[in-house]
């Protein structure tokens, strides 16, 4: 796992140049979520909180990457876009903070895996969100693309 981990680290760095200054870094990823983390000091506005910006793409992010690692499991590879999204921002984040993307239902999983599979495409609804302790913060609901290759 510490080999993916790496490599999606890279993969991120490289071809979403935007990464290296959010100091994005790949934090952990397992059957239940993966999550992104960034310090707040690369990625405050004027308020000395997280800038909105930062923490929408994040947690697009966090989607894309979540996709990622579903599309190394399946053994396929593919072009991920996002088609839409919407960011509801509930409260201020004003420390170092994580984006968590949750893992679909298997039912969801094996319908997107079908699709896949039978016409090289698929869309999949992803939840994710950014907590500053116990408050969510920010919430995320992203549609996302992927064409096999």
């Amino acid at each position: 796992m510490q080999d993916s981990l790496r490599e999606l680290q890279r993969l991120l760095n490289t071809e979403i140049p935007i990464t290296r200054h959010f100091h994005l870094t790949v934090g952990a990823y397992n059957e239940r979520m993966l999550r992104l983390d960034a310090p707040l000091a690369e990625n405050v506005n004027h308020a000395g909180t997280a800038f909105g910006g930062s923490l929408s793409a994040l947690l697009t992010l966090a989607g894309w990457s979540m996709l990622w690692f579903m599309l190394q499991e399946y053994g396929l590879q593919g072009e991920i876009i996002i088609q839409d999204s919407t960011c509801r921002y509930l409260a201020p984040v004003t420390k170092d903070f994580s984006a968590y993307c949750y893992r679909p239902s298997n039912e969801q999983l094996g319908r997107f895996e079908k699709m896949l599979r039978t016409h090289r495409k698929g869309r999949l609804e992803l939840m994710a969100d950014i907590r500053e302790g116990d408050i969510q913060a920010v919430s995320f609901a992203g549609r996302y693309v992927v064409r096999l290759f």
